[in-house]
């Protein structure tokens, strides 16, 4: 019987489990033939890959050599400019996100999900969704919009971002070609969600921004049939795709993973300054937002980091916007590293309580007073949860029932 040959996906799978990924790895003539087998990519693969590029829709937001008409200032400062310089013929560069990807004929960018065909860029991952789940909006985490509520929540392969701790790394690090699935068109996708009858689809687990058209068209839809649409991102989208995604979503939670360029560049493969900058525009936007910081033993949990990213929300968007103070748990590429300490996110939600922040919570810890909602008016429990799940609200046309302080959210 025929050796079967590992795919990149059964690569992934097998290192991450085992913990190979989170060092270098090198081949040398010595190397065992399995190992170098790992890396091959098999005919079937690369057959997939072709007849998925040829067949993807145009993606939106990109400008290539030949449409760009000399205007060099729009991927380059023209002091750095070499006029000697010729760029590769069918070059595009994708506008999608602040990596800002140079992609040549036949490649993609960092997040895999858009490929240079023959000049145009394409979205490989329209319509092809890897994991659909109804979850409670508890989950994303979202706790101040339509508390209670379920939410439709699905998700396509690629990240542009390569985060160590990813605990969804098994789709948010693939390919659109790893996963043999049946296409659904956005009316699908809302017909579904009503059957289920979940009044919120939530784009979530990899990084939705990766299937802007998609998630367009299943929101556009999906407002015509009184749903209620959420995004749950890394925030390192462009300035013009998010202001298209703040008319469009009813909320977006962001994950503010760190405070410092360090831990963003070193450790997710991004800067910190675009996620910064999108935070304040969805605030400014009138969008419902909450953030969500993962505190990472070691890595961003100093009392500087801390101090530095609650002073930063409360003094740029305001002391009403939720903060998730959320517990690491080993995974992906940091299996090295403990759970994050109980008494470290206490500490954190303290910092952001003397910070002036009005809603801070403690989240991955089931039961943890930290996890309710307190009236920054009277201080009395207006929103009670035990994990996922509203066990009483105590809100009165959007105000605190004890004392009739506005309370920020999104509640029918």
């Amino acid at each position: 019987m025929p050796t079967r040959m590992l795919t990149r996906r059964d690569f992934l799978t097998f290192a991450g489990r085992l913990g190979l990924l989170g060092g270098s790895l090198t081949l040398t003539a010595s190397s065992p033939s399995w190992l170098k087998f790992l890396f091959e990519v098999s005919p079937q693969e690369a057959f997939a890959a072709s007849a998925l590029a040829q067949t993807a829709p145009e993606a939106r937001f990109w400008v290539s050599l030949a449409t760009a008409a000399g205007r060099c200032d729009l991927c380059h400062d023209e002091t750095a400019l070499d006029p000697d310089f010729k760029h590769p013929e069918g070059l595009v560069q994708c506008l999608l996100c602040a990596q800002e990807c140079a992609i040549p004929v036949g490649k993609r960018g960092m997040c895999r999900a858009r490929e240079n065909v023959d000049g145009q860029l394409r979205s490989l991952v329209y319509g092809r969704p890897v994991a659909i789940h109804v979850d409670p909006i508890e989950k994303k985490p979202l706790y101040h919009f339509l508390p209670g509520a379920n939410a439709y929540s699905l998700a396509t392969a690629g990240c542009p971002l390569s985060c160590k701790f990813c605990q969804n790394w098994e789709i948010s690090q693939a390919s659109p070609e790893d996963f043999d699935l049946p296409s659904s068109t956005p009316e699908q996708i809302v017909r579904s969600a009503r059957t289920r009858q979940a009044p919120i689809i939530a784009f979530t687990y990899n990084e939705p921004t990766v299937f802007f058209e998609y998630m367009m068209d299943i929101a556009k839809h999906g407002s015509t049939q009184n749903l209620r649409h959420v995004l749950i991102s890394c925030g390192f989208m462009n300035p013009e795709p998010l202001q298209e995604l703040c008319q469009t979503l009813d909320a977006i939670k962001i994950d503010l993973k760190g405070f410092s360029e360090k831990f963003y560049r070193d450790v997710c493969g991004a800067e910190l300054k675009p996620v910064l900058r999108n935070i304040k525009a969805v605030a400014k936007s009138g969008t419902h937002l909450e953030i969500v910081n993962l505190v990472v033993p070691t890595l961003n949990d100093s009392e500087e980091d801390l101090r530095g990213l609650c002073e930063w929300v409360a003094g740029e968007v305001g002391p009403d916007i939720p903060i998730h103070f959320t517990r690491f748990h080993p995974d992906y590429r940091l299996l090295n590293l403990p759970p994050t300490p109980v008494s470290t996110l206490e500490r954190a939600r303290e910092i952001a309580l003397t910070s002036g922040l009005h809603y801070p919570f403690v989240g991955n810890v089931p039961g943890h007073p930290g996890n309710h909602t307190y009236c920054p008016g009277c201080g009395e429990k207006i929103i009670e949860r035990m994990g996922f799940h509203v066990t009483a609200i105590h809100l009165k046309d959007g105000t605190c029932e004890f004392c009739s302080t506005p309370i920020y959210g999104v509640w029918h």
